[in-house]
């Protein structure tokens, strides 16, 4: 049993339900292990650098992007996988790729992208991740894409149509779209990586929300689960209250913010394990939802989201930003589907069009798009 798991219903590399090409074992990696390795080496792994998380890359050098936010997924699913026993090499597998398949420019190229595909199958992000490390990436010569394991592959797909579900189990009788269909559940550690990424991203826009001055610690006072550790920050460092040490205040909130969520995850998520008592990976696929928060704190990490949704995701100087991006992917989209010599010969080559032209736009970070953009249109917006 590898030191990096020990329960039985986390996930056994030597278990795995394997890859979809056959290949040799590396002699000193398990096969998580080579998962991770390449993603971490993949292309569509370092075009997250500059792919938008909510701040477009140029306005700031230390807002997040997809890459840091899932380097942060990554470090908080793999501190709760130890404590559960779960497999942290899956983990971070699954955390480093569950954002490869993203657009430029956030959710706005996102559902921008879906509108223009409406006709064609539409597009989902976590599907695109998904074709990025079963088809796009172009690194083998036995196989397209990465060809992952079974597992990792299952965790990155966290969610599908029911009609994309089904569209990829005919093709992969049994596969990673199987459980929307029979409403099965994947296994914990991709249940983990789900929660992981919704912890991270509520921490990390705060910081990035307060940097950027569109919301004030004063705003996120009236959050509880936000006001409940200031307040505990405050009376652990009673200095913290001078205006010179704020950034420390906010920094110190939600250190303790994050590490009372990840505590109330594990012990939730241990009472649930001893109350269904699975023994294996496939008992965790028929039972309901494993991993999770508590009921109480779940009622105070809701009022947070809707907060920045609201505040922050909703400001009009974010929203002045998404039209712009959306007018660049509606642009570059219509450009290349009336002439597809514009795209690299190998997208312009392919007889579904309009799929090679989502995936080069959604291959896209945010300055190559905004660059195409101009040399297509003349329109300059990006400095």
């Amino acid at each position: 049993m590898s030191a990096a798991f020990g329960a039985s219903y986390a996930c056994d590399p030597v278990q795995s339900r394997g890859r979809r090409h056959k290949e040799v074992a590396a002699p000193t990696r398990s096969d998580f292990q080579r998962d991770r390795d390449r993603i971490v080496h993949s292309t569509a792994f370092r075009r997250l650098v500059y792919k938008t998380q909510v701040f477009l890359n140029h306005e700031g050098d230390l807002f997040r992007t997809r890459l840091t936010h899932s380097l942060e997924v990554a470090q908080l699913a793999r501190s709760i996988a130890r404590a559960l026993g779960l497999n942290e090499d899956l983990v971070e597998a699954i955390a480093l790729a569950h954002d490869l398949g993203h657009t430029p420019f956030g959710h706005a190229g996102q559902d921008t992208l879906n509108e223009c595909m409406v006709a064609y199958g539409g597009f989902e992000h976590n599907l695109q991740s998904l074709r990025v490390v079963d088809h796009l990436e172009e690194r083998y010569p036995a196989f397209d894409g990465l060809n992952l394991t079974f597992e990792t592959r299952e965790g990155v797909l966290k969610h599908c149509s029911y009609k994309n579900a089904a569209l990829i189990e005919a093709q992969e009788p049994g596969g990673v779209a199987r459980r929307f269909l029979d409403r099965t559940q994947p296994s914990l550690e991709a249940q983990l990586c789900n929660l992981a990424d919704a912890i991270a991203y509520n921490a990390h826009d705060i910081d990035d929300g307060v940097r950027s001055g569109l919301i004030s610690m004063q705003q996120l006072q009236s959050i509880e689960l936000f006001e409940r550790y200031r307040l505990e920050a405050l009376a652990a460092h009673p200095d913290l209250v001078q205006a010179a040490r704020a950034r420390r205040l906010l920094y110190e909130t939600i250190r303790r913010m994050l590490s009372e969520q990840v505590y109330d995850v594990i012990a939730t998520t241990r009472q649930v394990l001893q109350k269904a008592k699975p023994q294996s990976v496939e008992e965790v696929r028929l039972a309901g939802p494993l991993v999770g928060f508590s009921a109480d704190m779940k009622a105070l990490a809701t009022p947070l989201q809707q907060f920045l949704f609201s505040q922050l995701y909703r400001h009009p100087k974010v929203m002045e930003t998404t039209v712009q991006a959306q007018n660049v992917v509606r642009d570059l989209y219509a450009a290349y589907v009336s002439h597809p010599a514009e795209m690299p010969t190998d997208f312009a080559m392919r007889e579904d069009t309009q799929r090679a032209v989502a995936d080069y736009i959604a291959g896209m970070t945010d300055r190559f798009a905004a660059r195409e953009h101009e040399r297509l249109t003349g329109q300059k917006w990006l400095p």
